[in-house]
């Protein structure tokens, strides 16, 4: 079994390889010559053969490097000079390492850290069947701003959550921030589940927000870190996936109100069930191997690999670690850092990949959906959202299974271009007197297929490519900037959106959405790369060269 890849330079060709059987994963070869030379490298030492002509072969590439290290890393900086001379970003580069399939154990412990996904989507999701009995049980079922802020004090502490998830998972690693994490998620659901007053809610809501917004940054960054590069855009768009499972359950578990309207409180204290699993299950997981890396911990991060990869692989990953040499050569960035000319373009991409993603009115729809079905005329509105909430589950599933076939940006573009024909056809339906005898039916279709759109890119591209565009010494803090402003325009879009429908109609608001979808696939046009097929490493080199 041999995986390779080829690259050439003046009359030089260089072959790159894994063999199973062999120890050695690099050949050079003189371009139209029957010269070849091997080398062969075992832990630096090197040993090499020559065929016939070996002379003129010398001649041509002078004395053999010291060790295949220096030859590959001086294939990097080719590529990337040539990537930066060809005004070329990422899409231009190849892949500089095949891979071979893991054999190790990813899989389990990315369900592990998605059941912090799963608390994102359900504290999220279960305010929208609940609201209207919580507010009679509270006495604020006249208070439309009081009831906007039992939506939005999730989303404000969120945003703070996602501040301090970057800062701790920098400080504590990863996997130790999820256990953290899991007491204000405990805490919050608690104390929802018990209020007997608005300003206990709002207090667990609260906690609740902090947990959830520290769980959106570090979800997806420990995802994409302890996945392989081959299957790293299926395993992160399986973030998304469990967000929305997670929103369809609060839904699901909304069903029982029609005849138990007490059993708000046993919606938001099932949230406690998840938080738990949550801390325990990370006890068992491996520590994220590129953090570890970074620390200057070199055996635990090679143990962590082996576990997560099989220990076949330890070589190879601690290879592109070195050659990325972020963790060992520079120090960890700071927040002023983000804004610097070097990475301020990056970082600013990643805000507004979170920005289009809200004020295209996603979260419109995940809280209010139920209140806009009511409006239309549809008798069973709980359910109605529970489909739509399922059709969330279902797009989703179809675009982790393109994420690494079609690519990133495709489908950011596919899907947003969705999403605005379908807020136009919301739109139309409520205005258009023609279309009135059927606004209940396209309510519920032109709901259905912008959750369909969304789920299929403006759903889980931006939490995976956050990660892979943001170089290792800004990653977690980047990525929390960015989700800042998932929870800052999240924020907005739950406290005023009521009121906005009040005063202008739905129509008016969904063709604001429809609007900025349009806005948004200009921008993804000229400004987003393509990343699929690239490990972290490469990314990294290719977006900031001359670190």
């Amino acid at each position: 079994m041999q995986a390779s890849t080829h690259f050439i330079k003046g009359n030089l060709e260089f072959e790159i390889s894994k063999r199973r059987d062999l120890p050695c994963f690099c050949e050079f070869k003189e371009r139209k010559s029957t010269l070849t030379r091997n080398l062969c490298v075992r832990r630096g030492s090197i040993c090499s053969g020559l065929s016939s002509g070996a002379v003129s072969m010398g001649a041509e590439l002078g004395r053999a490097r010291d060790n295949v290290e220096t030859v590959a890393r001086s294939l990097i900086k080719f590529r990337s000079v040539k990537a930066q001379a060809s005004g070329g970003d990422v899409e231009d580069l190849a892949p500089i390492n095949p891979h071979e399939t893991s054999t190790g154990t990813v899989l389990p412990f990315v369900g592990v850290a998605c059941l912090g996904a799963i608390l994102f989507g359900y504290h999220l999701g279960v305010v929208n069947g609940a609201l209207d009995y919580l507010s009679k049980d509270l006495g604020i079922a006249q208070n439309a701003v009081m009831q906007g802020w039992v939506v939005s004090t999730l989303l404000a502490s969120a945003a703070v959550g996602s501040f301090t998830g970057g800062a701790l998972a920098d400080k504590f690693g990863r996997k130790r921030t999820f256990q953290l994490d899991a007491i204000p998620l405990i805490i919050g659901a608690v104390l929802t589940a018990i209020a007997q007053n608005v300003q206990t809610m709002i207090i667990g809501r609260l906690l609740a927000g902090i947990g959830i917004g520290i769980t959106s940054a570090i979800v997806p960054l420990y995802i994409s870190e302890i996945s392989p590069t081959e299957s790293r855009g299926a395993l992160g768009s399986v973030n998304q996936l469990f967000i929305c499972i997670g929103i369809l359950a609060a839904l699901v578990a909304g069903l029982p109100l029609s005849w138990s309207p007490v059993w708000w409180r046993g919606m938001f204290g099932l949230a406690v069930v998840p938080s738990i699993l949550l801390a325990l299950g990370m006890t068992y997981s491996p520590e994220s191997p590129r953090w570890l890396f970074q620390q200057g911990k070199i055996s635990e991060a090679e143990k962590s690999i082996g576990t997560l990869y099989g220990k076949e692989r330890v070589p190879e990953v601690m290879y592109e670690l070195r050659t990325a040499g972020q963790g060992s050569t520079e120090p960890e960035a700071g927040w002023i850092d983000l804004f610097s000319k070097r990475y301020w373009k990056v970082v600013s991409v990643g805000a507004a990949l979170f920005f289009f993603q809200q004020f295209a009115g996603i979260n419109a729809v995940v809280y209010y959906s139920t209140a806009v079905f009511r409006s239309a005329g549809i008798a069973s509105d709980v359910a109605a959202s529970a489909l739509v909430g399922a059709s969330n589950v279902f797009g989703t599933v179809i675009a982790s299974s393109l994420m690494d076939r079609q690519g990133r940006k495709s489908l950011l573009i596919t899907s947003f271009s969705g999403m605005g024909a379908s807020m136009l056809l919301l739109s139309l339906s409520f205005t258009w007197k023609v279309l009135a005898p059927y606004s209940g039916i396209l309510a519920v279709v032109g709901t259905v297929l912008y959750v369909l759109s969304f789920s299929l890119g403006a759903g889980p591209v931006p939490a995976l490519l956050l990660p892979e565009i943001f170089a290792s010494r800004i990653r977690a803090k980047a990525v929390a900037l960015s989700l800042c402003m998932h929870w800052i325009s999240n924020f907005v879009i739950g406290l005023y959106f009521l009121s906005v429908v009040d005063k202008f109609g739905i129509s008016v608001v969904y063709l604001v959405f429809a609007a900025v979808c349009l806005l948004a696939v200009l921008y993804m046009a000229v400004n987003v790369v393509e990343t699929k097929g690239r490990s972290l490493e490469e990314i990294e080199l290719a977006l900031n060269p001359t670190t």
